[in-house]
């Protein structure tokens, strides 16, 4: 099972160099999905996404569209087939990457259908991630909050 997230990045960070002028950087040099999503917790494992191969390094590709877009892809794999979590472990890559990225940017979440998996089961995982008022509600549960906050909390927080 390969479950896809594409995230559409569209910004530059911008910083002030010493003569006061902006320098502009290219998102490559400056921002490593990989290292933000790597802490991401299992909601049901005591274990990292990463221990458990759900997501790696290879699985984030970074392409980019224009001199001021970049696309970046995460392609995560729940333990099993079937996994009932696969709507939370998305909502905790999208929550973890909304708040960690410094700059302004628009997120688009969609899942490639994979052939052994019936349709019937990712659609409505798709539907849950894309939207952004069901995240939004998901993030209001306190239940719910609760558990993704204890998902992308860094080990040391």
């Amino acid at each position: 099972l390969r479950l896809t997230i594409h995230y559409y990045i569209s910004s530059l960070l911008y910083f002030s160099s010493p003569s006061s002028e902006m320098v502009k950087f290219p998102l490559k040099t400056c921002f490593l999905p990989s290292d933000v999503i790597r802490s991401i917790r299992d909601p049901e494992k005591p274990n990292t996404l990463e221990e458990l191969e759900v997501v790696t390094e290879k699985c984030v590709e970074l392409q980019e569209l224009s001199e001021d877009e970049c696309l970046i892809i995460i392609r995560f794999s729940p333990t099993v087939p079937h996994c009932s979590l696969a709507t939370l472990i998305g909502l905790c890559i999208q929550v973890k990457l909304q708040r960690c990225l410094p700059f302004k940017h628009k997120v688009s979440v969609c899942f490639i259908f994979c052939p052994l998996i019936h349709h019937l089961f990712l659609s409505p995982v798709n539907k849950q991630i894309n939207d952004k008022e069901r995240i939004a509600a998901a993030m209001e549960n306190p239940n719910l909050r609760e558990i993704v906050e204890q998902c992308v909390a860094e080990p040391d927080d």
